[in-house]
Parts: C-alpha cells; sequence; structure tokens
C-alpha cells in the first residue's frame, strides 16, 4: 500500500512538471511560434493604448527578449522557489509560488488566489456532498425499485438535471427563490463562515442545491447502471444463497463495486470545481478563484490567468491522486497488483 501510493505521489509531481510546461507553452511558446515578437507579447500585457516605452519596459521586466528555454527556467524557478520583479525604480519580492503581479492592481497573484479561495472551497465542497449523497441513494433506489414509478420519474427528473446548463437554473432559482418568495439570499450575499456561520450557510444553500441538482442527476444515472450491472454478477447471488440480510448484500458488496467508476468522475468533477466554479459562481456573485479568473479574461490580466490555469491544474491533479489512494481502499484488487 505504502509503495503503491509513492508511485502515484511521484506520479503526480510529474504530471505537475508537464502541467506547468504546457502552461507555459500556451501563453510563451505558441505565440512566438505563431510570428508573435517580444514587442507584440508585452503589449498583451501593458494595454491597448500603452506607448513604446511601456511596452518595451515590459519586454525587459518580463525577460520576454529572453531565449526560450531561459523563460520557462525563471517561470518554473518562481512556482518553486520565487522571483523578483522590477515595478519601476524598485523591486518587488514575489515568494514561492509566483505567478507574477496583477496588472490590475500590482498585487502579487497568490496572495489573491488564496484570498478567493474560501468561498470556492465552500461552494465546491457543500455542493459535492450534497450531490454525492443524493445521487448514489436516487440511484440505488431506482435501481433496487427497477421499472416502477419511482424508478422513472427518479431518472427523468435525473434527465432534466443533466440537460439544464447551470446557468439557466440558477439564473431560475435565484427568480424564484430569491427574489420572488425571498426564501434565500440574493446573489452577491456570500459572507465568509469565520464572519458569520449562520450567513454564511444561508448564502451558500441555494448555490449548492443549484450545483448538486446538475451533478446529482449524473451521479444517479451512472449508480443505477452499475447497480443494475452488479445486482447481475455470480458474488452477488452467492452472498444470498449464504442467508446474508439485502442491505449487507447492497451496501457491501454491490454498492462497493459500483464506487469505483463514480470515484473516477468525482475526484475529476471536485478539481475541476476547486479550480474554479467560473458559471456557478458568476451567476451568484460569489467572489471565488472562477469569479477572478472571468473578470481577469475581461481585464486582459494574464498574469491572474496564469495563475488560475496553474492553481486548478493542481487541484484536478490533487483529486486524481487522492482517487488512487481511495481506489486501493474500495477495491482490494488494486492494493494486489
Amino acid at each position: 500500500m505504502v509503495a503503491f501510493i509513492v508511485r502515484r505521489v511521484i506520479a503526480a509531481v510529474l504530471m505537475l512538471a508537464v502541467v506547468s510546461m504546457a502552461t507555459f507553452a500556451i501563453f510563451f511558446l505558441i505565440p512566438r511560434a505563431l510570428g508573435q515578437t517580444p514587442e507584440g507579447m508585452a503589449s498583451r500585457y501593458v494595454g491597448r493604448d500603452a506607448t513604446p516605452e511601456a511596452i518595451q519596459g515590459a519586454v525587459k521586466r518580463l525577460h520576454l527578449d529572453d531565449p526560450l528555454l531561459v523563460q520557462y527556467g525563471r517561470f518554473a524557478k518562481g512556482i518553486v522557489a520565487g522571483e523578483d520583479y522590477s515595478l519601476g525604480p524598485k523591486k518587488a519580492e514575489c515568494p514561492a509560488p509566483c505567478f507574477g503581479f496583477s496588472f490590475n492592481n500590482n498585487q502579487p497573484v497568490w496572495p489573491t488566489l488564496l484570498d478567493r479561495l474560501p468561498a470556492t472551497l465552500s461552494l465546491a465542497l457543500g455542493a459535492a456532498a450534497l450531490w454525492l449523497v443524493t445521487g448514489i441513494s436516487i440511484g440505488v433506489v431506482s435501481a433496487l425499485k427497477r421499472g416502477t414509478a419511482l424508478d422513472r420519474a427518479a431518472m427523468t427528473i435525473a434527465l432534466a438535471g443533466v440537460s439544464l446548463p447551470i446557468y439557466f437554473t440558477g439564473l431560475v432559482a435565484l427568480s424564484v427563490f430569491a427574489y420572488t418568495l425571498g426564501i434565500f439570499p440574493g446573489g452577491g450575499s456570500y459572507t465568509p463562515f469565520t464572519e458569520n456561520p449562520v450567513m454564511w450557510f444561508q448564502a451558500l444553500v441555494l448555490p449548492w442545491i443549484t450545483l448538486a441538482f446538475l451533478y446529482a442527476a449524473l451521479y444517479a444515472r451512472l449508480t443505477r447502471a452499475g447497480m443494475l450491472e452488479t445486482m447481475g454478477e455470480d458474488y452477488i447471488r452467492t452472498a444470498r444463497a449464504k442467508g446474508l440480510r439485502e442491505r449487507t448484500v447492497v451496501t457491501k458488496h454491490a454498492l462497493r463495486a459500483t464506487l469505483t467508476p463514480i470515484l473516477t468522475i468525482f475526484g475529476l468533477d471536485l478539481g475541476l470545481l476547486l479550480g474554479g466554479a467560473v458559471l456557478t459562481e458568476s451567476t451568484f456573485s460569489i467572489h471565488g478563484v472562477g469569479k477572478l479568473v472571468i473578470d481577469a479574461i475581461r481585464g486582459n490580466d494574464l498574469p491572474v490567468v496564469l495563475g488560475v490555469t496553474m492553481f486548478a491544474a493542481f487541484f484536478i491533479v490533487l483529486a486524481n491522486l487522492i482517487v488512487d489512494i481511495l481506489y486501493a481502499v474500495v477495491d482490494p484488487r488494486v492494493r494486489l497488483s
């Protein structure tokens, strides 16, 4: 088990290195390969109406005229060990992990990401717990009640949940439950947990339900399909022949085997959300990482976009690492292999 975890950790570190190379290529290598000059690349960093002096200053400050290998080495060094940037007459220290300074406010990108992270964590983890419990429960019940009115109703609702985009269900939920009925607070009412736990919970209930409605529908369908396949296996009939209770057969044997593909998808979904629930945060005006990257794209704030890209990649790799470890817990065959 220890060797298995060590192998997965090493693979995760290597994957992050590959992601850093791919991210660098998207922001620096591809524009250069398409014929973009250092001055043309620098103009994206200083705005549309920048003077030639400002563009040349950005080229020198960002070392855009250096060879690409030197640029990547500096980029990787900034992530691992930090970097010093020239901001006018003074030099500013950017501690690791350094993704540069925002063009809008000249603040380091990493502290800005950490400041927005609690809102994204609150949204993602709360919705994930809700859709995981709800989706798996509905899927199991539908599989056990196959062909009944309950099964058909559950799958119809699940189909609607998978089909409807989050910005549609979010706006409908805000219109009905926040602005018409007044049951929940409207968008932009997020309060940090440390300031007021009650208001924090009230502000996130509607985003949680809206986001969970989308994902729970998918998990219910996957769980139902997996349970129907598993319940026909020989070892399930053997467990019943031994006289085990039906609850034990379902939860310990059938559901456990069904959880393996569910874990795979859950790791990807949770990692993506932790990297920024862009549509949900924009719909409900939650100032998290997703809202930050939308504002950065609109404002052409490339260091923030670069930082969020690496930030999201880290969470996706981390979520997949945790899923790989959970495989060994759920399925003993993984440990033996």
